[in-house]
Parts: C-alpha cells; structure tokens; sequence
C-alpha cells in the first residue's frame, strides 16, 4: 500500500506521519508540503527534521528519502500546482490519500480571502483529480467544525445544517465537502471528511490559541481573552485525533443501497461518501484551559478581556456518537495531562 499524506510538515499531518512510519504498518509513504510561511517555517522544518529530513535538502518538487524511515520520501510541493500534482500520482500510483494540506486560519481568511480559494477550493480539486484519474482506493481530507457556523443546536452534529458559515475559511471547509460528495457519485471514488474540534499537543499551531497562550504566560505577557472568557471550545489532543484518523483511513466508505433521498442524512449517501466529526465530546470553558495551563506552568497569567472576534463563533461541541458506533473512537486524554504534555514540549523545543 502506498500513502500521500499532504501537508506533512504541519501539526496534525507530522504526527499523522509520524506514527504509519512504524514498521507495524507496511506501508509506503509519500509527505507533500509547500512550506508556506503563514506561521514560523522553522516549526515546519523541525517537524519534518524529526521525520528525518533534512533542511538542507529540500527543494520544490524533489524527492527526499527519510534518514531514520525506509518507507517514507518527502516532496516539497503546492497543492495549487495542478500539473505538478498531476504528473506526481500518475507516477506514484497512490492507494490512499490523507489530504490535510490547507490554508488554515479563521480570522486570516478576513485579511486574504484569495488564499482561500486558491488552496482550499482550487488545491482541493487538484487532489480530487488525481484521485480520479488514478482510481484512488480511499480520500480522508480534512473539513472542520467551522462549518457548522451561526448552528445553534448542541451537540453538534453531522445530521445538522451548516448552511450558514461564518468565515470564508468555514465556507471553504464546507465546498470540500460536496465537491468531494460529486466526485463520490461520480465516479465512485470513496472519501470520507473528519471535522476537526480544536486540536491541542505537542508540535502545536503557534496561531491557536494553547500556544499563544503558553507564549504569553512564559514571556509574562498578559494573554488576550476574547469574549470576556464566555467560550467553550471541545479541546481534543493530538494523540487522540490521530488515533481517530487512523480508524477512519482503515474504513473505508461504502454506498447505502436503502439511503433515503427524501429525509437525506447529509453525512451518508448512495455514493461512497462520509462525514465523521472528531472531537473529545466534553466542551471545556475557555477560562478553565486558562487555569490547566497555568497550572502546568506554574504562573498566573496577565489577562486582557476582548469582545468576541468577528468570525468566531461561541461554542463548540462534537457528537461524536457515530464515529463511536463505527470506529470505537474514544478520547483518552484528560484536560491537565494534555496540558502537562504541551507546556513540557513548549519549554524543551524553545529552550524556555
């Protein structure tokens, strides 16, 4: 079996990575990333260090073969180059693809709108290609839980509308999801789209917020709570999202023969298609991941209250009720342990 794993040098893809290099898992490994600069490139380059590439080596569109994995190659490459992608899985002849490259971001999709549309619509459907012409056996990709938007029913849920986002970011989550839909019915081409719920760890986002938070209290600067600290975010750990991920990709999707068209269920069909929400299921209070932080850190934190930011959204919470009854998925790391982790690797990669 052979794997393409995009945007492997980012947080969810390098520990994604990180765990199919294990010679458990017999497979071959293809990592793409452009290694864009919308935060510290140097992370990027330290995840993919610890994969066993090297710095020095990479250039657009060469392979690298891993220092320390036999089954895995790197491949510095945009998504939104369509030939290039093109000419990479007619020569690679992939079996899976586990597409997690994107430009992420809510608030920078205020500010860059076209960066948007060019990696999340158009990168999108160059992957879709490839999969298309190369008769891909699985497409996992990633959506997120911003496309349930101004969705004010709780849990939320893959049965609810998310008709209404709330950031051009969240808009493009939800495109991938029924541009991947036509392309399942279409030709048949099995995918399956994970919303994410807040993902905190080690090798985190130094844009989200358990990082800017982190920062700020190390460098004894007050933090910025949005909302007056009145938010709930479903905080899921790292470990527990890739342990997710790696169910999802062994299961892969197939058409419902009795699905009902009437009443449709938005997160099945008659096609090979489904939407899995992967979250910790427990919403925490915004002030109390504060409080997990300090104490692992061992300082209390300057506080500078904010009104909510436009494009966020108050709450969120995953039912993750389906990919419990298909998969066994089930969350295993508590609050304080997950934080305990993250602020230990934050103060050894910075020296801090």
């Amino acid at each position: 079996m052979k794997y393409l794993i995009t945007g492997v040098a980012g947080f969810i893809g390098y520990h994604v990575c990180n765990l199919l290099t294990d010679e458990n898992y017999d497979i071959d490994i293809v990592g793409l990333d452009n290694l864009n600069s919308y935060y510290d490139v140097n992370l990027k380059y330290s995840r993919l260090q610890k994969l066993g590439i090297k710095k020095n080596d990479v250039e657009i569109n060469k392979f690298i073969q891993s220092e320390l994995y036999n089954n895995l190659r790197f491949i510095k490459m945009d998504i939104e180059d369509g030939f290039s992608i093109q000419k990479l899985f007619e020569k690679e002849s992939f079996d899976v693809v586990i597409h997690l490259a994107a430009q992420a971001g809510v608030r920078y999709s205020i500010e860059n709108p076209h960066t948007y549309i060019k990696s999340n619509i158009e990168g999108f459907l160059n992957i879709l290609e490839g999969c298309r012409i190369n008769s891909i056996k699985h497409l996992v990709y990633a959506s997120s839980s911003s496309v349930y938007g101004l969705n004010g029913k709780l849990p939320f849920s893959e049965n609810d509308s998310i008709a209404h986002p709330v950031s051009l970011y969240a808009a493009s989550k939800k495109a991938n999801e029924l541009m991947a839909h036509s392309y399942s019915h279409l030709f048949q081409i099995p995918t399956t789209g994970l919303r994410f719920f807040t993902v905190y760890g080690p090798w985190g986002r130094p844009d989200m917020s358990p990082m800017l938070f982190t920062n700020a209290i190390l460098n004894n600067r007050p933090i910025k709570v949005f909302n007056n600290g009145n938010m709930k975010r479903d905080f899921t750990y790292i470990d527990d999202i890739v342990d997710g991920i790696v169910k999802v990709v062994n299961s892969v999707p197939k058409p419902i023969d009795d699905w009902n068209s009437i009443n449709a269920d938005p997160s099945t069909s008659s096609a090979p298609y489904r939407i899995y929400n992967i979250g910790n299921s427990k919403p925490i209070q915004l002030m109390d991941f504060i409080f997990a932080l300090e104490n692992a850190i061992g300082i209390i934190s300057k506080k500078e209250y904010l009104p909510m930011q436009q494009g966020d959204v108050f709450q969120t919470y995953a039912d993750t009720t389906a990919l419990q009854n298909d998969l066994g998925f089930m969350p295993k790391t508590e609050l304080n342990e997950g934080v305990k982790k993250t602020v230990e690797w934050y103060r050894s990669f910075y020296n801090l």
